[in-house]
């Protein structure tokens, strides 16, 4: 068997992984580098970037269909091939040109999973390897339904790679992917049914925004929601699939021509041998300390969406941990703590969903004295030039500093509003300062002042 010594050994390609071994690297340590997927990772690969080229040209039909009678006359045709085809232009690159980035730094690559043999020492690709310190970057997965008939079910990477839509879908799993999905389906014309075990979708957005997104999904696009369902199979018909269930002790089934499983996603590290490498997790992922260093073995660190920290499992988190992990892989005298700003997260819907901050029920747990403002404004100038319905905003604000606690928000920009909210947050602006400024009008960003 072959042997070879590395400095620091990296598990991942995504931003996190890339990120390690590249500053790594370029500080002077011999790096390797492993991957059991096409390098890049999720969110360039198969994910974010993809996923928001398709919903782009949801936007043109939604602002098509609002303008219709109003100046619009005809609706736009869009071709799914033509538009999968301008996808990929995107995608097709991006393994290539991020293997060619790391072989120019003299990184050794691997191209399989590799496996913990002991502390130190891993076998990948029938090769013996040791470092003196390991990252753990691999991300997350699609969670496992572990029903019967769970193998008829497709994953969004299926969704990202169809050459032509079905007439009918499921989505198993309200979450932010499936409603995204489920939202660029219903736009090209597909019967969309969103399942789930949950009382409703996106449990980890506020309620009142969430019922707003609903009520377009229902009334404007045709989706039909089941909630609180059982599921307990799905089961292959002639020419479509059946995914059965029950609730309240009542059997309730639907029948589409393709079937997601989008109930979520966990941390992707089954491979990894980890028991065999002291290397301690939990169902959240690798363990970390403060600095983002494994608690069981001091040799490994973790980061990105498989790290139990606290950042959320999005991608600029992840370059933030990548960043903190390479400091403390290349300067051990002074250890970085991982310190985590507002985090915002966006489904990226029509309308957008966005949050940062604290929830209203977080807010009253933790005992602030706050005001609450609750609002749906469809009538300011921002939605009302676009025929836009659904517009709305709740923020809470501590009434001793004035800073903004959080803010929910519900309409076509939220997804870039809610940054505006997060630099206030990080900038410790309170309110009276943010009403003082001066914005660009009409702008989304200048709805702010009005929010605070």
């Amino acid at each position: 068997m072959g042997f070879e010594h590395f400095d620091v050994f990296v598990i991942g390609t995504g931003t996190a992984g890339k990120g390690v071994a590249t500053t790594c690297a370029k500080k002077g340590l011999k790096v390797a580098i492993a991957d059991n997927r096409e390098y890049g990772g999720t969110c360039p690969n198969r994910g974010c970037d993809p996923k928001k080229v398709l919903m782009s040209f949801t936007e043109i039909i939604d602002r098509a269909s609002k303008m219709q009678g109003k100046g619009v006359t005809k609706m736009p045709e869009i071709n799914w091939k033509d538009l999968m085809a301008f996808k990929e232009t995107f995608v097709d690159a991006i393994p290539a040109a991020t293997e060619k980035d790391l072989k120019a730094l003299d990184i050794k690559m691997y191209h399989q999973s590799p496996k913990f043999l002991d502390k130190n020492t891993l076998s990948v690709e029938g090769k013996t390897v040791t470092a003196d310190k390991f990252v753990i970057a691999t991300g997350q997965k699609p969670m496992e339904l572990k029903i019967p008939g769970e193998e008829h079910a497709l994953i969004s990477d299926d969704f990202l790679k169809l050459e032509e839509l079905p007439e009918s879908m499921i989505f198993i799993g309200s979450g932010y992917i499936g409603m995204e999905f489920a939202h660029i389906a219903a736009r090209f014309g597909v019967k969309v049914t969103m399942v789930d075990m949950a009382p409703r979708a996106l449990s980890t957005f506020d309620e009142d925004m969430v019922s707003y997104l609903q009520q377009v999904s229902e009334e404007d696009l045709g989706i039909e929601f089941i909630f609180n369902l059982q599921i307990s199979e799905i089961e292959k018909l002639q020419k479509n699939f059946r995914v059965k269930g029950t609730r309240d002790g009542k059997e309730i089934s639907a029948k589409a021509a393709m079937v997601f499983n989008t109930a979520g996603r966990v941390p992707s590290m089954e491979e990894l041998d980890l028991e065999k490498g002291g290397v301690t997790f939990s169902k959240k992922g690798i363990e970390v300390n403060e600095y983002l260093q494994n608690t069981g073995n001091e040799r490994v660190y973790a980061c990105g969406d498989v790290s139990a920290s606290d950042g959320l499992p999005l991608t600029p988190l992840s370059s933030q941990e990548a960043k903190i992990v390479s400091d403390n892989l290349t300067d051990e005298k002074e250890k970085k703590k991982a310190d985590f700003p507002p985090q915002p997260s966006v489904v990226y819907t029509l309308p957008n969903l966005a949050s940062v901050g604290l929830s209203e029920e977080e807010t009253k747990a933790k005992g602030y004295d706050y005001t609450l403002e609750h609002k749906l404004i469809p009538k300011w100038f921002s939605a009302k030039h676009i025929n836009e319905k659904v517009y709305a905003y709740k923020t809470l604000v501590d009434n001793k500093t004035g800073f903004i606690i959080g803010a929910h928000l519900a309409g076509p920009k939220a997804g870039e509003i809610i940054n505006m909210f997060a630099m206030a947050m990080c900038g410790k602006l309170d309110s009276l300062s943010i009403k003082k400024m001066i914005f660009t009008y009409p702008s989304w960003a200048s709805d702010i002042k009005g929010m605070v």
